[in-house]
């Protein structure tokens, strides 16, 4: 029997696959999935379709790293400023 831990780890690792599957099967083979399901379920153009699945995670990504880049800038800008090490050695010859 596999613990919690592995558990929710396979979860993800399915979870994963069926997305990186059904992510390339919809980026290189949204023209066969039209013709096998008839284009009357899938309104959308192909390029349509390619364009959405380059964009969105390219949007993702972006904002990630410019919101940890503005986290970053907000630590720092709330940080208090560290003492200066003269008052620190000041302190510890005085005790």
């Amino acid at each position: 029997m596999v613990s919690k831990d592995q558990a929710i780890g396979w979860i993800i690792f399915i979870v994963c696959a069926i997305v990186i599957v059904g992510y390339i099967v919809a980026l290189f083979g949204y023209s066969w999935l039209q013709d096998t399901l008839g284009t009357g379920l899938l309104p959308w153009t192909e390029s349509t379709v390619q364009f959405w699945l380059v964009a969105i995670p390219v949007l993702i990504a972006f904002v990630a790293v410019l919101a940890i880049g503005a986290w970053i800038g907000w630590t720092m800008g709330t940080t208090p400023p560290p003492r200066p090490i003269e008052e620190i050695e000041s302190e510890s010859t005085t005790e």
